[in-house]
C-alpha cells in the first residue's frame, strides 16, 4: 500500500522534472550572499524575499554528529575566531557570531543547523544541500532528512567528492543528487577537462541524476551542451552566475538552474 509520504514524494518528483523542462530555477548561492552574511538564516530568509526558487547552502558534520551550515572548514573568515568545524561541537560553534563580518546590522547571526535551514524553505521551493564533509556525513544526512519534515519542499544534494555523491544516491535513492565539477586547463592550451563525454560518464558511473558545473563560458557553449546531452547527461545546473547575460545564456541551453549571489537582481531581469 502506498503511504502518504510515498505519494507526496512521487508528486514532487514529477513536478521537479516538469519544472526542469519548462524553466531555469534561480537558486540563491549561500542565500542572498551579496546582501547578507553567507550561509546564515538571515541570508536564506532574504533570498526568499527576493524571489528565489531555491537556496543553496554548504554543510559540514560536527564532532558531535550535527550538520551545520558553513562553507569553510574553519570559522575564522566568518566568525573571526578559528575553530575547525569537524573538530568542534555544535555548542562550541554556537559560541561564535557569524554576521557582523558582513556588516554590523547583521550582528548576532549564529551558525545554523540543517533543520533550521529546512524550516526557512517555503512549500514547493528547493533546498540545495552541498556536502562539504566527505562520505561520513551521508548516513547522518539520510537519518536527518528522514526525521525532519521535508514532504512539502524539494531537495537536491550536491558534492564534488565522488564517493560522497555515490553514497548519497545509494542511501537516498528518492532524492536528486548531482556531482559537482569545475573545468581546468592545466597546459594553458584551451583543452579544458573534464570534457562533456567525461562528465556524462562520471555521472553515470556514480549513479547521480545530473551535474553541477562551474559557469565557465570559455568551455560551455551550445556544442558542449549538445555533446553532454548526446552522452546521456540531460540534467545540469551552473554555479555561480551573477551576470544577467550569462543567466540568459544558460537558460537558453536548457539549464535546470543557476546559483547566484544576486537572486533578486537576476530574478527581476529574467522575469520581466
Amino acid at each position: 500500500m502506498l503511504t502518504v509520504r510515498t505519494i507526496l514524494l512521487c508528486l514532487f518528483a514529477v513536478s521537479f522534472d516538469v519544472s526542469l523542462a519548462m524553466s531555469q530555477m534561480i537558486v540563491a548561492h549561500r542565500g542572498a550572499s551579496h546582501d547578507a552574511p553567507e550561509n546564515t538564516l538571515a541570508a536564506f530568509r532574504l533570498a526568499w524575499q527576493q524571489g528565489s526558487d531555491g537556496i543553496e547552502g554548504d554543510f559540514f558534520l560536527t564532532k558531535d554528529s550535527k550538520i551545520v551550515c558553513i562553507h569553510d572548514r574553519d570559522t575564522e573568515r566568518t566568525a573571526g575566531v578559528k575553530k575547525f568545524v569537524e573538530e568542534s561541537t555544535l555548542a562550541e560553534l554556537r559560541e561564535l557570531e557569524y554576521g557582523s563580518w558582513k556588516d554590523k546590522r547583521w550582528k548576532g547571526e549564529v551558525i545554523p543547523t540543517l533543520e533550521e535551514v529546512v524550516q526557512t524553505v517555503p512549500e514547493g521551493k528547493l533546498l540545495v544541500i552541498e556536502l562539504k564533509s566527505k562520505r561520513t556525513i551521508v548516513p547522518v544526512l539520510a537519518e536527518e532528512l528522514s526525521r525532519i519534515d521535508t514532504d512539502s519542499i524539494r531537495l537536491l544534494v550536491i558534492a564534488f567528492d565522488e564517493e560522497t555523491v555515490a553514497a548519497s544516491k545509494k542511501l537516498m535513492p528518492d532524492t536528486k543528487v548531482h556531482w559537482l565539477t569545475r573545468f581546468k586547463d592545466d597546459d594553458g592550451d584551451g583543452a579544458y577537462v573534464p570534457t562533456a563525454p567525461q562528465i556524462a560518464a562520471t555521472v553515470k558511473r556514480l549513479g547521480a541524476d545530473g551535474v553541477g558545473m562551474h559557469a565557465n563560458r570559455d568551455v560551455v557553449d551550445e556544442g558542449f551542451i549538445r555533446q553532454l546531452k548526446q552522452a546521456g547527461c540531460r540534467e545540469f545546473h551552473f554555479w555561480t552566475v551573477d551576470l544577467v547575460e550569462d543567466a540568459e545564456f544558460y537558460q537558453s541551453v536548457g539549464s535546470m538552474g543557476i546559483t547566484t549571489n544576486r537572486p533578486g537582481e537576476i530574478a527581476a531581469s529574467l522575469r520581466d
